[in-house]
């Protein structure tokens, strides 16, 4: 990756950081952490890797890109408002009646999503059920899945990890969000998941471990992916609530009440 490129993502990723802030704060509550620490992930995917159009969002040979952690839409909402998907002014009508952008990912609601988030765990078996159907058509589309790793607790993850693996679905990129953190406390003090990439190797995947904050580590590992031959996982070592400080400090910022105060004085954003 070129500095020009680089300073490009970087800023990116800032912006949407700021535009989260803001959408989340704007609403007042919401999951402010997980959202947070994948959006330097999702800035790479979206801006430089990914094959996508604004303008035909249906494409056949688009790849595909799953938030299989839904509570995480938001982050989502605000890079595809940037895109052009939909106009930035449903940002501000997040969670509210009558929205367009839901707290969880709707695919029937929202332009650019491409699977209704529910239950944790379904995300990664509808990853995997695409990247066989797009072997199956010749389809050349690659396949982003974000999970969490709390949601990892589920088996449907391992159930669906298994068949990826057995199947060497080299056109799955699987994204561990490994932020440590959960709802009701530390993922280690709750059903711990490490060693995460000796779990994911058992089961055939290519596995890379980097630091979900780094935008060029990040491009590299989805590069080494593409050329793995396997199922892929990119283990993401995040940071919850990255970038906010109001975040980044507390312990209960999976889900937080976010003044006006607080998320103006974090972006800086006193004139919107």
């Amino acid at each position: 990756m070129d500095v020009s490129q680089s300073e490009f993502l970087t800023a990116k990723a800032r912006q949407l950081r700021d535009d989260a802030i803001q959408t989340i704060g704007t609403f007042g509550v919401g999951h402010i952490g997980g959202v947070l620490s994948v959006i330097d992930a999702l800035t790479v995917i979206y801006y430089e890797k990914a094959n996508i159009d604004a303008k035909d969002p249906h494409k056949a040979d688009r790849d595909r890109v799953i938030m299989s952690k839904g509570h995480a839409g938001p982050a989502m909402y605000v890079v595809l408002a940037d895109l052009g998907y939909f106009p930035k002014e449903w940002l501000s009508t997040l969670n509210k009646n009558g929205t367009n952008l839901p707290s969880h990912c709707d695919m029937l609601k929202t332009p650019g999503i491409d699977m209704t988030a529910g239950s944790l765990g379904q995300g990664l078996s509808v990853a995997v059920g695409m990247a066989m159907a797009a072997k199956l058509d010749g389809n050349p589309a690659t396949v982003y899945c974000i999970i969490g790793d709390g949601e990892s607790q589920e088996g449907q993850i391992w159930e669906a990890s298994m068949l990826a693996g057995s199947h060497k679905l080299d056109n799955l990129i699987v994204m561990l969000d490994y932020n440590k953190m959960q709802l009701d406390g530390k993922v280690c003090d709750i059903n711990d998941l490490s060693p995460a990439a000796d779990k994911w190797k058992s089961f055939g995947f290519y596995v890379q471990d980097v630091d979900g904050h780094d935008i060029a580590a990040i491009s590299e590992a989805i590069d080494n992916a593409k050329k793995s031959g396997r199922a892929n996982m990119i283990i993401l070592n995040t940071v919850k609530g990255k970038g906010a400080s109001f975040a980044e400090s507390a312990a209960n910022c999976h889900s937080m009440t976010i003044t006006e105060e607080m998320w103006r004085k974090e972006t800086g954003r006193y004139d919107v």
